[in-house]
């Protein structure tokens, strides 16, 4: 049988936070065809923490991947409210994960692999590695230093 994403999480010591707030006029999610789901982009705040700052000036490399990992579990948390349950995912279709960063930073792909590990992590190799996009910016809302969005087979 199976190992459940939420057993996984627990031998990771994670759990799903509360789905974020929306922060403008967008939807959280939205469904499209018949099993796919596109989650519109989330950052890595989780609860009252307070997340500010660059890779490449304030932040660090091992912060960043932390980062990525706190905002891919933010999707995942908007996809368990829209779905009900994480184990109907069925595959991690794509990635793209923003990284506010400085002009002479360039690994942004290396921060993107917080978030894509976990995926791996939870859903296995196959069906847990998304085809990925890692982009650096200049600038996130709220001055965030990474935000992703996805879209998932359900």
């Amino acid at each position: 049988m199976k190992t459940s994403v939420y057993e996984k999480l627990k031998e990771l010591g994670l759990a799903i936070p509360e789905a974020p707030a929306k922060g403008g006029m967008y939807a959280p999610c939205k469904k499209f065809g018949d099993r796919l789901i596109y989650v519109s982009g989330c950052g890595p705040v989780i609860g009252s923490e307070k997340i500010t700052g660059k890779l490449g000036a304030e932040i660090s490399m091992e912060e960043g991947k932390k980062y990525a990992r706190q905002s891919m579990l933010n999707v995942l948390a908007v996809l368990e409210r829209e779905l009900g349950n994480l184990d109907r995912i069925k595959d991690c279709i794509k990635l793209t994960v923003f990284v506010a960063s400085t002009e002479d930073f360039y690994d942004q792909p290396q921060v993107a692999n917080g978030a894509s590990g976990l995926l791996s992590a939870l859903y296995g190799d196959d069906a847990g590695t998304p085809t990925r996009s890692a982009v650096g910016v200049n600038v996130l809302p709220g001055n965030i230093p990474v935000e992703i969005e996805g879209i998932f087979q359900i």
